[in-house]
């Protein structure tokens, strides 16, 4: 299961154009979350900044199953939803 985002960017140097919070929890906000937990933006910055081609996800839920910060250390996530719905407020939302 992909991300709209994944498929959406294939371009390294895309920069967002806006910015929205997110309003109601779903996927895409569960892997935005994460990203943003591990300190980007979102899996176009990630992918930009670590040079890497896909990203692990739980094979289940396609939710993001680990990301390396940027000072080297990894963040390992769970297959079940971790972004509480006290949290989605706090997700950026970014509009390419």
């Amino acid at each position: 299961k992909k991300s709209e985002v994944s498929e959406v960017m294939t371009k390294a140097d895309m920069k967002p154009k806006s910015m929205h919070r997110a309003k109601i929890w779903s996927d895409d906000i569960e892997n935005l979350y994460r990203f943003q937990q591990a300190g980007y933006r979102d899996e176009v910055e990630y992918k930009q900044v670590k040079q890497v081609d896909e990203v692990e996800c739980w094979p289940e839920t396609g939710f993001v199953k680990k990301l390396q910060r940027r000072d080297n250390t990894f963040y390992y996530y769970n297959r079940q939803r971790e972004c509480e719905d006290k949290d989605v407020r706090k997700v950026k939302v970014y509009v390419y």
